[in-house]
Formats: structure tokens, C-alpha cells, sequence
């Protein structure tokens, strides 16, 4: 039976520690590497990334190839991957990851029996150190992350948002490209494009998934902070694509300032704000136990989950303050 063809778009940046990884999964995987193309698209990375996949692309010239995305960021790099694909389906993927085998014939076999708009699969967050796996931990709880089914092993229906996605390409003949204006969650926006025209976004269990995430306390607050403030520049530019839970950090935080301040004067401002740390204590107490396997791990989440939690509430505070001093764009 004669497959359709894909065009795999892969953005990348300094990728040396996971690109081989990645590319190795690919070539494992069991749909016809005739009826495929891979699309790398590099940042002007400085690192050993393009030398890298250049020895992939002597051995499989006719599949693979190496584009230059000059203003170095994600949705650059996707619009100019879909520019140049052939594909009938358009699958996005993550160098910081790699793929069961199954991993495209199940985005395509989903694509074609559900004729959604976007699918995708559960990522299953990992590291190879002691400190990332405790935070991939973290990364899976719904404690850490909230209601993303992706992330906590959700099961397979329609949803708001999926990991990177498979698209049919009339999504982007129809609604366009990746909008160039956002440095994060362009993926939060074109799904959110998608559902406004009435299209549909299909998480499947089938589709799976390893992504390796931050493996330093630094590096996750980074990570936090940076989608904090790129979720309230998000909400502005793109108002209705973020959802209710990604601004949940930043009540926390907010409540942690302004309620001992009002406590101050009005007594029951300072009974709920004893309250609302108590039971985020308790929270914090029971999924580290739940989420840790030792006592070491148990005491690492007691001290990541605030720090997350806390560090991501921060980014949306200087969100705010660059919205109002308009220094944003």
C-alpha cells in the first residue's frame, strides 16, 4: 500500500547534546524513509549541531535537509520548514527529544482516522542526571503543571493544546503560519487559531514521546520565568490563545504579596493567607512523597515546587511590567 508523504520540521539551536539522539530515533522509526523528509532548521547555532547532522545528511542526502533561519527563533524556523515542504502532512518535532519507532505512523494514522486538525501524543519528561530527573518529576505532576494532559499521562480526545503536533498541510493554506511576533507559546496560539475556526486538536496515548527537560534548579527557573513573562506578552498579542492555568502561578505569587499587606489592616487577609500557605504546604508534602522515590528526591520537590511555582509567578509580574512600560515587542 502506497503511504502519503511527510515533511518532518525539526527547529534547531545548540542542539550537540541531543541532536544525535533524536536523529537516531527517527531513523528507527517504521514509516518508509522514501515517503519522508526531514527538515532541519538551525539558528546559526555555534556548537557542533550543523556538523552534526551534516554526517547524517552524506548518508541520506535525498532526505534530509539543512536550512538557515536567520532571526533565530522557533516560529521562524517552522514557517520557513513549511515553505519548503512537500508533504501532505506536516509534522512538527522537538530536538530535545526522541520518538518511540511508531512514533510518525501514528501521527499520520491519527490524522487520517480522526480528521483532526493538529494531533499529538504524551511526552514522557526525562534527564540524565540525578537533579533533572527529580524535576521531569515535577514537570509530570499535575501539582507542578496543572491540568496539562499531555505532560500527565492524559488519555486520548480532543483538546485545547498538544506537544510540537501533526498537521494536515491545508491547516497552514487555510489559517497560515506560525505567528514570527512570538518568542514562546506559538504553539499555544496556532492551536488556539485552529479551535477559533472551528478546527480540532486530538491527543492520542498511542503517540509517545520522550523529552528531556532542564537538568539544573538555575535552568528550570530560567525556564519558568521566561514562560511566565512570554504567557501575559502572549495574552496581549494574541488575546484568548492562553489558557486560565497558565496564569495560576501569578495569583499565587500575588496573593503571597498583597494578602500580608491587607492582613495588616483587616485581620481575615491575614487568617487566609495563613490558610492558603498551610494548603500549599500540605499539597507540597503530600506530591513530594507521592512524586518521590527516596528521601533525597522527596527533598528536592519540596523545595522545586515553590521555586517553580514562585520563579513562573515572577515572569508574569515582569510581563506585566513590560506590557505597561510598552517595552515588549
Amino acid at each position: 500500500m502506497n503511504q502519503d508523504f511527510i515533511s518532518v520540521i525539526i527547529p534547531v539551536y545548540n542542539e550537540e547534546k541531543f541532536i544525535v539522539n533524536c536523529i537516531e530515533s527517527l531513523l528507527l522509526q517504521d514509516y518508509p524513509k522514501e515517503c519522508m523528509e526531514w527538515i532541519f532548521v538551525d539558528g546559526r547555532s555555534v556548537d557542533k549541531t550543523r556538523e552534526l547532522i551534516g554526517s547524517y545528511i552524506l548518508k541520506y542526502p535525498d532526505m534530509i535537509k539543512l536550512l538557515d533561519n536567520q532571526k533565530q527563533i522557533v516560529p521562524c524556523a517552522m514557517n520557513i520548514g513549511i515553505n519548503e515542504a512537500k508533504g501532505k502532512y506536516i509534522i512538527r518535532l522537538d530536538a530535545h527529544a526522541d520518538y518511540s519507532k511508531d512514533y510518525i505512523s501514528k501521527c499520520v494514522y491519527t490524522l487520517q482516522t480522526t480528521n483532526a486538525d493538529n494531533v499529538g501524543g504524551i511526552a514522557e519528561t526525562k534527564s540524565s542526571s540525578f537533579v533533572g530527573s527529580v524535576i521531569a518529576k515535577m514537570l509530570s505532576s499535575r501539582f507542578g503543571v496543572g491540568n496539562s494532559d499531555f505532560r500527565t499521562n492524559g488519555k486520548s480526545g480532543y483538546v485545547d493544546t498538544v506537544p510540537f503536533g501533526a498537521f494536515p498541510r491545508e491547516v497552514f493554506e487555510k489559517w497560515g503560519g506560525y505567528d514570527e511576533r512570538l518568542v514562546r507559546n506559538q504553539d499555544n496560539e496556532m492551536n488556539y487559531r485552529i479551535r477559533k475556526n472551528h478546527g480540532r486538536i486530538y491527543l492520542s496515548s498511542d503517540i509517545r514521546l520522550s523529552y528531556y527537560c532542564r537538568d539544573s534548579i538555575q535552568g528550570i527557573a530560567d525556564m519558568a520565568k521566561k514562560n511566565g513573562i512570554w504567557n501575559v506578552i502572549t495574552m496581549k498579542m494574541c488575546p484568548g490563545s492562553m489558557g486560565i492555568r497558565h496564569f495560576v502561578p501569578f495569583c499565587f505569587l500575588l496573593s503571597l504579596i498583597i494578602m500580608p499587606i491587607l492582613g495588616m489592616r483587616f485581620s481575615i487577609f491575614g487568617w487566609l493567607f495563613g490558610i492558603e500557605v498551610l494548603l500549599y504546604i500540605l499539597l507540597d508534602l503530600f506530591f513530594s512523597i507521592k512524586q518521590g522515590d527516596n528521601l533525597k528526591e522527596f527533598l528536592l520537590l519540596i523545595v522545586l515546587f515553590p521555586i517553580f511555582h514562585i520563579t513562573y509567578g515572577y515572569g508574569s509580574l515582569c510581563g506585566l511590567l513590560k506590557l505597561i512600560l510598552n517595552n515588549y515587542k
